[in-house]
């Protein structure tokens, strides 16, 4: 049976595609603002109802990709006032934390979004010649893949700060990767009836133990004004350099945008180290959203929940429709970072913290039951555990991404 609703070429197309692309705008706000929320589980969602949707496919992927891009612009704002990254934004939590408690998290918020906007203008274009490249280039990638992962991984041990960071930070690696090739590939007795168990790893390695170790704090402080403090040009080439980073999380599985984000530091000013990580990360993280879709148009592998959620879907790969799709994202992206994050800085800032914490733990928790049943609820919480590894060594994160990397190269 024919969809009641089709995408058509015309004033009768546009105004579909704008009401689906609001719909993506208002479920990648709702995902960007819960902390541990990810697009990927409204996608997978969405894939799950798609076919009692009378609309064309290719409209259900217009709100599956701008909800995507969205989500990339706000995941930020939970990362700041919460302190429950994305996992994609878990490399700048620490640096955004800094600035907050300085005071300066309205601006924080404004380098994030000027990073994913710029990422955006960068990504596009440079998606035609990467994507023409990786094509050729990709048979070799995939035949020595678990050289390339492992070389990533010496990357992150060894631009390490110190060797006892570069222990912990290993460390923190090999539990990860074990977590995940004990868990992935279990299917999750949901209650909700649709969850992956990528909701309670990565809630659980890092979500929860940054809300332990800021318990009991004095949560968010007065802010300041919003003025940007960064060099023009320092924020040109550390945009360009996180887009270009985003490049490899695109084309690669098992590399997230937080190791992208690692390979764009050299690119990041040594005089303003926290705003350039910020801006970085926020670059690789939405130019992801831009490769990972080129991804799937050229090599046929989804690289991302949303692709995956767009593959199993059958979304026409109308590629002029679909980046139209993560351009009017990026727009009401830019846009909802200013509007909705001061509120959100202020509002989390007015609450007691450790209340507001334990909320947070108790919603991260009801969320891995829903997505995952009671066997996500223990992995959420041996997650947690291992997520409290490497900052114990002083190391980064980053290295905990070997839940996905592990499993890849084994």
């Amino acid at each position: 049976m024919e969809p009641a609703i089709q995408f058509a070429v015309g004033l009768q197309g546009v105004v579909w595609f704008m009401l689906f692309a609001v719909g993506g705008v208002m479920l990648g706000t709702l995902s960007g603002l819960i902390p541990g929320l990810h697009a990927n589980n409204f996608a997978l969602l969405l894939a799950a109802f798609a076919a009692s949707i009378p609309a064309d496919p290719l409209l259900i992927g217009v709100a599956m990709l701008t909800a995507g891009v969205v989500h990339t612009f706000l995941d930020i704002v939970p990362a700041l006032a919460l302190g429950v990254p994305d996992a994609a934004m878990a490399i700048a939590a620490l640096p955004g934390h800094r600035l907050v408690l300085a005071g300066r998290g309205r601006e924080a918020l404004r380098l994030s979004a000027v990073g994913s906007a710029m990422a955006v203008a960068i990504a596009v274009p440079l998606a035609f010649p990467i994507t023409w490249l990786m094509i050729h280039a990709y048979p070799t990638i995939r035949t020595h893949l678990w050289v390339v992962l492992g070389a990533i991984v010496c990357l992150l041990v060894i631009t390490e700060s110190t060797p006892q960071a570069a222990v912990g930070g290993l460390f923190g690696f090999v539990l990860a990767a074990i977590l995940g090739w004990t868990t992935l590939e279990v299917t999750p007795d949901a209650p909700l009836g649709s969850g992956s168990m990528l909701t309670p790893l990565l809630t659980g390695l890092f979500g929860a133990p940054i809300l332990l170790d800021a318990m009991g704090g004095s949560g968010v402080p007065p802010q300041a004004d919003a003025k940007l403090a960064m060099a023009p040009k320092d924020l040109g080439r550390t945009a360009g350099a996180g887009s270009i980073a985003g490049a490899i999380v695109g084309y690669l599985p098992g590399v997230s945008a937080a190791i992208a984000s690692v390979l764009a530091l050299p690119a990041v000013p040594s005089r303003d180290v926290d705003r350039g990580f910020i801006v970085a990360t926020s670059g690789a993280n939405t130019a992801n959203t831009v490769f990972a879709l080129f991804a799937l148009v050229a090599l046929g592998t989804p690289r991302t929940g949303v692709m995956v959620a767009v593959d199993t879907t059958g979304v026409p790969l109308v590629v002029p429709v679909l980046l139209a799709a993560v351009v009017v994202g990026a727009a009401c992206g830019t846009l909802l970072v200013i509007a909705v994050g001061d509120r959100y800085l202020l509002t989390v800032g007015q609450l007691n913290y450790t209340y507001v914490s334990l909320a947070v733990l108790a919603f991260l928790c009801t969320l891995a039951y829903g997505l995952t049943g009671w066997f996500g609820v223990g992995v959420f919480v041996v997650s947690t555990v291992v997520g409290l590894v490497p900052t114990r060594f002083g190391a980064r994160r980053v290295h905990l991404m070997g839940v996905l990397i592990g499993p890849l190269m084994i």
